[in-house]
C-alpha cells in the first residue's frame, strides 16, 4: 500500500496520474457461508469514502467503507456490522468501464442474534477477496457491483464450524475533488 501511495504521488507530480476522492454508498445483499447450516440472504447497507489513483488504464482505489452485513440462519438474524478497508486495482476497459480486483480487510465492529449484543462469539477481523466491475461516469458519478468473497474463518470458537462472509454489494459515488489531468 506505501509503495502504491508512493508511486501515485511520483506520478502526479509529473503530471502523469489523476487522483479523485469521493464518497459512495449502496445496498449488501450478504449471507454467511456456514458449514451444515441453511441460511439466507440479508439485505442492509455500506457507505464511506474512496480516493482513486489513476494511471492511464490501471487505477489503485482504496476505500474505507462502513457495511452492515450478516444472514439469517436457522431462523435467527444474524447482524454484524464492519469497517471493511478495500484496496482495489481497477483495469478500465473503456470510456470508464473498469474491472475491479483486490483484498478487503474487515474489522468487527458490532454482532447482534436477534437483537441481542453477542461478543467473543466471531473474530475480531475479517479478510476477503473483492471482485466487481464498475463504470466511472464522466459527469463525477460511479457505479460498481462487486462481490466480497470472504476468506479468513471468523468463527472465534475453538472446535466449531467455518464461518466465511458472503456480500454482494451495489453501490453509487460521487467525486468531490479531482487532482491532476
Amino acid at each position: 500500500m506505501l509503495i502504491a501511495v508512493i508511486v501515485a504521488l511520483n506520478s502526479f507530480a509529473f503530471g502523469q496520474a489523476k487522483i479523485a476522492i469521493g464518497i459512495k454508498g449502496g445496498l449488501n445483499f450478504s449471507k454467511i457461508d456456514k458449514s451444515d447450516v441453511t441460511s439466507s440472504q440479508k439485505t442492509g447497507y455500506h457507505g464511506g469514502a474512496y480516493a482513486l489513483f489513476k494511471f492511464a488504464k490501471i487505477g489503485i482505489q482504496p476505500e474505507v467503507i462502513f457495511s452492515q452485513q450478516g444472514s439469517v440462519v436457522d431462523l435467527v438474524n444474524w447482524d454484524t456490522k464492519y469497517l471493511n478497508i478495500p484496496i482495489l486495482i481497477k483495469y478500465y476497459v473503456a470510456l470508464g468501464v473498469n474491472l475491479q480486483v483486490g483484498p478487503q480487510f474487515g474489522f468487527l465492529s458490532k454482532t447482534e442474534l436477534n437483537g441481542q449484543r453477542i461478543t467473543d462469539l466471531l473474530k475480531s477481523s475479517d479478510l476477503s477477496v473483492a471482485l466487481g466491475v464498475g463504470w466511472d461516469a464522466p459527469f463525477k458519478l460511479s457505479f460498481d457491483a462487486r462481490y466480497n468473497l470472504g476468506i479468513s474463518n471468523n468463527n472465534d470458537m475453538p472446535g466449531s464450524e467455518t464461518i466465511k462472509n458472503q456480500v454482494f454489494q451495489i453501490s453509487m459515488g460521487i467525486r468531490l475533488f479531482k487532482f491532476g489531468k
